[in-house]
């Protein structure tokens, strides 16, 4: 009697589940189409329009000769001939990852401050912690590139305003991240020490900190390397670094520096995320 009562109760949960599912698939699907249409967006265009986009691609793919492909400089289909604009294109990737590097740490430093006073269990007023979570809402509701914008217009073209950008929306985003890796963190020690007399730095500095001082390294590590990407977008709007590089080759044309220069970018993320990595792992790991 107990095992019918049992399985009568299991397929009518299965039977729920399965209605559930497939009411909330139809829904997104609908919702899905509905903002397609609100849109515009149509697959059959990018579908038509996909020629045109590897057309252009190949157009950008360099002509090399095998036979004079380690010529010097003015000979046509060698790889330096191709490459000539390198002394330009490698300190704009210096500068790029300068930026992204300074934009991170100043965000990091901001942002760490700003969860603690934004965090339920930090003991900030509450006034205090509505404000602090109004302000990085706004700080990272704004894109990059709307900040780059508005910093380039203020500031002229040039590294600035790109630091800004990516400093200002980095503060927002690490903020948020932050303050919820406190409000997850364990209670015990934070309890322990209330017991003991001790003040809300104190168990801020001693409970809360080294619990969450892992998740914000690598918080920390994986948004320097956002940051870089970011970085070379903004560079189409005057930003600075190689992205402006990127732009002036489109708009002149030049499908080679095109090519050359998106490989770069790639070679350095690539890199960038194995190096990153690699040191997000010794930092919170330890060497092993």
């Amino acid at each position: 009697m107990l095992n019918t009562e049992f399985e009568r109760y299991y397929h009518q949960v299965k039977h729920r589940q399965k209605r559930d599912t497939l009411t909330w698939s139809a829904l997104l699907l609908v919702l899905y189409f509905a903002a397609g249409s609100a849109a515009e967006f149509n697959l059959f265009t990018i579908w038509h329009s996909l020629p045109n986009f590897f057309d252009y691609m190949l157009e950008t793919l360099p002509t090399l000769h095998f036979p004079v492909l380690f010529a010097d400089t003015h000979t046509k289909g060698s790889l330096a001939y191709w490459g000539y604009r390198l002394p330009i294109q490698l300190p704009l990737i210096w500068e790029t990852l300068q930026l992204a590097l300074a934009a991170t740490l100043a965000a990091v430093a901001v942002a760490t401050v700003l969860a603690f006073l934004a965090a339920r269990n930090a003991w900030a007023p509450a006034g205090v912690r509505f404000g602090v979570r109004a302000l990085v809402a706004f700080l990272r509701t704004m894109p990059e590139l709307a900040w780059a914008v508005i910093f380039v217009m203020a500031f002229g073209i040039g590294a600035i305003p790109g630091f800004l950008a990516l400093a200002l929306h980095t503060v927002g985003s690490l903020t948020k991240l932050f303050y919820e890796a406190i409000e997850s963190a364990q209670n015990k020690p934070v309890r322990g020490l209330t017991a003991c007399g001790a003040t809300p730095v104190q168990r801020m500095r001693f409970a809360l900190w080294p619990q969450v001082k892992p998740v914000f390294l690598s918080y920390g590590f994986m948004r320097f390397e956002i940051n870089f990407r970011s970085s070379t977008i903004l560079g189409l709007v005057g930003a600075g670094g190689i992205g402006q590089e990127l732009m002036t080759n489109i708009k002149l044309d030049r499908y080679d520096q095109v090519s050359i220069t998106l490989l770069l970018i790639i070679m350095v993320v690539s890199l960038l995320d194995m190096l990153s990595g690699r040191l997000r792992q010794w930092v919170l790991e330890g060497e092993k």
